[in-house]
């Protein structure tokens, strides 16, 4: 690390610009596309504020610090807001860890679990109730990814598939492959690790990609299962996607399928949701709500109504694009020296930069050592970020501060998820 920190800033940039695109670099600042970079799908979603043409009578009151409304046959987004915005995802990104490792074992599979299976599950961690020695089908185990959001299944799954540190680079690779180039994958379960970012764009692909899938588009729909809790008991299981159920005050969104519900005390409420209508069927991603547990819902409600409504004439701002591996033309932003400065500079703003060990999991070694140089010389001139602001480099002191005072006026009227304790939460 010394001897890395010795290269001069300029230096530092240079090679990294030189040896890897901006999507392979530790992540790219939170507050959008870097300056100079086209982004993904379309010029207008990288940039900032509202996109859409052809249409109004958007939702009035929208906080999130992110959304995106796309048709979901067609992949054209109908409208958005800092679409490619690189931001927490919580349990959202489980998304892509069903895109991911879905297909590879038969539902009907049984699998003993182990307590080394168990061991590396992060405190506080939202939990389905899967205990060692109890042995469990493969589609027991989506049920509790899916319907509760358990991370013990999904690192069960994990170490089913070669351990965690396959899968998360697994992912990266199906990220990549995806042309979700905003995400960057610290951990198979979505739960709050520094460095780990997506955004509302590449989470809409990650659904889309995921409701081709009959299984996943099964999974996502299920309200209700019974699951094992040893010898011949069974406990009931409710999904947690309260637009899907009808919970907590909010009825159930008619013509939902789907998808995923996210929070951690980073991330806030994220959620991607998919609803049909008149054999129209609209993906909506929103993140971050300033305010209100039930807020995530009611915004995606409110611009599903909005699309199914006004937004039929809308004019697609952009396209989600096809994944590389089925035809799709990819996507290579070309850096600029603006832009590889604010991938360079991220990696300090996103919870004091991400972990050295968890990045050897998920990434090429050279990408590892270029950005743990840059991470060093960022941190020596800068401060560490707060845990509000870590996902937004770029991003004005007073906006964050007017954010972080919204958040806490939020905790003290005690809206929180109150679905589970800890600091993971779905």
């Amino acid at each position: 690390m010394r001897d890395c920190s010795r290269l001069t800033r300029r230096a530092a940039l240079g090679l990294t610009a030189a040896a890897l695109p901006l999507s392979a670099a530790t992540p790219a600042s939170a507050s959008g596309a870097a300056s100079g970079v086209s982004a993904v799908g379309g010029e207008r979603l990288g940039g900032d504020g509202v996109q859409v043409r052809g249409a109004n009578g958007l939702p009035a009151k929208l906080n999130a610090r992110s959304w995106l409304v796309a048709d979901c046959d067609s992949g054209e987004v109908l409208a958005s807001f800092n679409a490619h915005r690189r931001l927490p995802p919580a349990s959202t990104l489980k998304m892509l860890f069903a895109d991911t490792v879905l297909g590879k074992f038969e539902r009907t599979e049984r699998h003993r679990v182990t307590d080394v299976e168990l061991s590396d599950i992060p405190a506080g961690s939202s939990l389905v109730g899967i205990r060692p020695g109890i042995t469990y089908t493969v589609d027991q185990l989506w049920q509790g990814v899916f319907l509760r959001s358990g991370n013990d299944a999904v690192h069960v799954l994990a170490h089913m598939n070669g351990g965690v540190a396959k899968t998360v680079a697994e992912m990266q690779a199906k990220a990549g492959d995806l042309q979700a180039l905003d995400t960057h994958v610290v951990s198979p379960d979505g739960f709050d690790h520094p460095g780990q970012v997506s955004s509302a764009y590449d989470l809409t692909l990650f659904a889309r990609h995921g409701l081709k899938n009959p299984d996943f588009r099964g999974y996502c729909a299920t309200r209700i299962a019974n699951f094992p809790a040893g010898g011949k008991k069974t406990f009931q299981i409710q999904n947690t996607d309260r637009l899907l159920t009808g919970a907590w005050g909010l009825g159930p969104y008619q013509g939902l399928i789907g998808v995923k519900n996210g929070y951690t005390s980073n991330a806030g409420n994220t959620f991607t949701g998919a609803a049909t209508r008149n054999g129209r069927t609209l993906l909506v991603t929103v993140m971050h709500p300033v305010a209100g547990s039930n807020a995530v819902y009611e915004e995606t409600a409110a611009l599903l109504d909005w699309g199914f409504g006004r937004g039929s004439s809308a004019r697609a701002v952009g396209t989600l694009v096809d994944p590389v591996s089925e035809g799709g033309a990819a996507v290579s932003p070309a850096p600029d020296r603006k832009a590889a400065a604010g991938a360079a500079g991220a990696s300090a703003s996103v919870a004091g930069g991400p972990s050295t060990g968890r990045l050897v999991e998920g990434a090429v070694g050279t990408v590892v050592l270029l950005g743990a140089g840059l991470w060093a010389l960022r941190r020596r001139r800068t401060k560490p970020a707060t845990a509000e602001g870590a996902a937004e480099e770029g991003t004005t002191v007073e906006r964050t501060k007017t954010e972080r005072a919204k958040t806490e006026r939020a905790k003290a009227a005690g809206e929180r998820e109150p679905e589970s304790g800890g600091r993971h939460r779905r």
